[in-house]
Order: structure tokens, then C-alpha cells, then sequence
């Protein structure tokens, strides 16, 4: 192996994109990306995970690495997975020692890498962004602070911007995750729990370039579900604080009626009062079997052992050493090779 080759296949700078239905801004993050990349005067590589999408994203792709096969990877699932499993998928692929993660979306601009790059070779393991003067609604900006702030009272990982994408992780914390086995995660705050000297900088914030955001409000209550049950049992303790409250009250209750029924006699000015408590009381109770229907669900689906996505197809230069996902490879045309069917747990 020539020294190129070894530079090639060892690089320095991983950058991580996971692409679903991005057609319409792909080429505006191709004209940013690489010069970005290139003005860092060091090895890098981009892999790009396309998670299932249905327009014309993956011929883009397939595109644009045969324009930079140098430092271009696709990866092909095949299906939709969501945004963290690309990146699970895109992490075991990765070769270098500094992984950042990026959106599609021209929100994270990718002249900000040169920032975490440059915080990681001053020894940190964690660099986290903070989006300075963000260009979302207002709502969207009240609702991330609010769901921030009781995320860290319940994990206690102290992550100042949990939804933004552009970080960077050490080789370690990347190897570290990799061997992890988890179903449901939250990829920031797992690598928060790995990292020995973490740190956050303020980068700057744009406006979609292109399509709208592709979570929904009920994908964005899943994800801090996931959160919070994937690191904390706190709930299922203040669950168990509310019921001796309420059980404790419910006595006290009890007792008092039939200290009426005997003192008083019987009355039927406070039927809707009891109502009232009788709802209350289902309420929680049913609020408790769903969190604990969400636990029991995590359980069930990390005991089933299934593969947390399948790669269908990975475009990469031929010289690129196989990654320990490679489950078999093709020679094909015009120097590139195509590892298929390759699934992961």
C-alpha cells in the first residue's frame, strides 16, 4: 500500500451526513461541503447515508461520488430507518479519528467544521454545538429550551443545544458506541456519558435551504421519550412517589366519608367532588401504565435482537480498506468497489 492509499484509508476527519428526500438542496451542500473540507489541509472522508429515500436523493449521490471518489462514501440502507440509525450505520463505516455528524439541510453550515476540528486537536474527546441566533419559529425555540431543561433535571447530561447535528466525537467514543447494542438511543447524550473532557462552542444557524424538517411533532415527543427512558429510571421513581401520595390521600379521603356517613349521615352534595377524584385518580393511573408500557416497550424490542438497519449497497473507492461491516465485496467499474447486503445489530 502506497502512502496515499494509507492516508486515503486512514483519514483524519470523518464527516457524517445522513440524507433522506434532500434532493433539492444536495448540490448547494456539495458546493459548501468540500471546499469546507478542503481549506482544513488535512485527510478527510464524507460518508453519506441514504436512509431510504424516495426521490432522486441516491442517484445524486451515487453522482457525486463518482465526481470525488477520493473522499466520498455512500451508503445505501434499505429503508427508512430514521435520522439516528444512519448515523449508527454511518459511524461503523467511519475510519477517522475525529467523526463529526452533520444535517443535509444547509441548517449547520459546513464552514463551522473548521471550529470542532480545531477544538478536537486541542485534546477534547466531545465537542457540542450550541446554535447561535437560531432561525427556527418561536415555538420550536421555546418548546427545545423547555424540553432541555427537563431533560437535564431527569438524565443530568448537561447538553446546552440537544438538537443540533453538527458534533464531534473521538475515535475512542466512536469505537465505544459502536459496540453498544442498544435499539433506541439518543447518540449526543450516549457519547456525552463516554466522554472524559467534553466541550461546547457557539456555531452559526441558517434557514433550511431546501424541503421542510423532517420530524414531526410526534417524532420529536419519541425522541426525548427515548432520551429520558434510555438513560434515567427517574420517572418510574417519581411515578412510585405519586402513587404513595395518592395512596396515602385516598385513605385519608376514605376515612373522612365515613367519619361523615356516621356523623352526619348520608348525603349527595359531594358525588361530584368524587367524581372529580375518581378521574383524576384514573387519569394517573392510565399515564402510569403508558410509562411503564414505555419501559416494558424497550425491553421487548431489545430482547427480539433484530438488526437495527440493513445496508442494501456501499459505494467506496476500491484502494479503501474493508470496515468491519464489509460482509462482502464486488470489484466493479471505473475503480470502486460495492459492499452489499450488510446488516447490523
Amino acid at each position: 500500500m502506497t502512502y496515499t492509499e494509507y492516508r486515503s484509508a486512514h483519514p483524519e476527519v470523518s464527516v457524517i451526513i445522513p440524507v433522506y428526500n434532500e434532493e433539492a438542496g444536495l448540490k448547494a451542500l456539495f458546493a459548501r461541503l468540500y471546499p469546507a473540507l478542503d481549506a482544513l489541509r488535512t485527510t478527510y472522508e464524507v460518508i453519506f447515508i441514504n436512509d431510504g429515500s424516495r426521490d432522486k436523493s441516491a442517484a445524486m449521490l451515487a453522482e457525486q461520488f463518482r465526481a470525488r471518489p477520493d473522499t466520498t462514501r455512500v451508503v445505501l440502507l434499505n429503508g427508512n430507518y430514521g435520522q439516528h440509525m444512519a448515523i449508527l450505520a454511518g459511524f461503523e463505516q467511519s475510519r477517522g479519528a475525529i467523526v463529526l455528524t452533520l444535517d443535509a439541510d444547509l441548517q449547520n453550515p459546513p464552514e463551522e467544521i473548521g471550529k470542532l476540528v480545531e477544538k478536537m486537536r486541542e485534546g477534547y474527546d466531545y465537542v457540542g454545538s450550541i446554535r447561535r441566533d437560531r432561525q427556527d419559529t418561536l415555538w420550536r425555540r421555546k418548546a427545545s429550551r423547555a424540553m432541555n431543561r427537563l431533560r437535564e433535571r431527569i438524565t443530568h447530561i448537561r447538553m446546552t443545544d440537544q438538537g443540533c447535528m453538527l458534533r464531534a466525537y473521538s475515535r475512542q467514543i466512536i469505537d465505544t458506541i459502536n459496540r453498544c447494542g442498544e435499539v433506541n438511543t439518543f447518540i449526543p447524550a450516549l457519547a456525552y456519558t463516554f466522554a472524559q473532557n467534553p466541550i461546547e462552542i457557539e456555531v452559526a444557524h441558517e434557514e433550511r435551504f431546501a424541503g421542510e424538517s423532517k420530524y414531526s411533532f410526534y417524532s420529536l415527543i419519541r425522541l426525548n421519550f427515548d432520551l429520558v427512558t434510555g438513560f434515567s429510571v427517574v420517572p418510574l421513581q417519581w411515578l412510585s412517589f405519586i402513587g404513595v401520595i395518592l395512596s396515602m390521600g385516598s385513605a385519608g379521603l376514605f376515612l373522612l366519608l365515613v367519619i361523615r356517613r356516621f356523623v352526619i349521615g348520608a348525603e349527595v352534595q359531594g358525588v361530584f367532588t368524587l367524581f372529580a377524584i375518581t378521574f383524576f385518580m384514573l387519569g394517573v393511573i392510565i399515564f402510569a401504565l403508558g410509562l411503564l408500557g414505555e419501559y416494558i416497550g424497550r425491553i421487548y424490542q431489545q430482547v427480539r435482537d433484530r438488526p437495527r438497519y440493513l445496508i442494501q449497497t456501499v459505494l467506496e473507492a476500491r484502494e479503501a480498506l474493508p470496515t468491519p461491516s464489509a460482509a462482502l465485496t464486488m470489484p466493479a467499474p471505473s475503480g470502486e468497489h460495492i459492499a452489499q447486503g450488510d446488516s447490523h445489530r
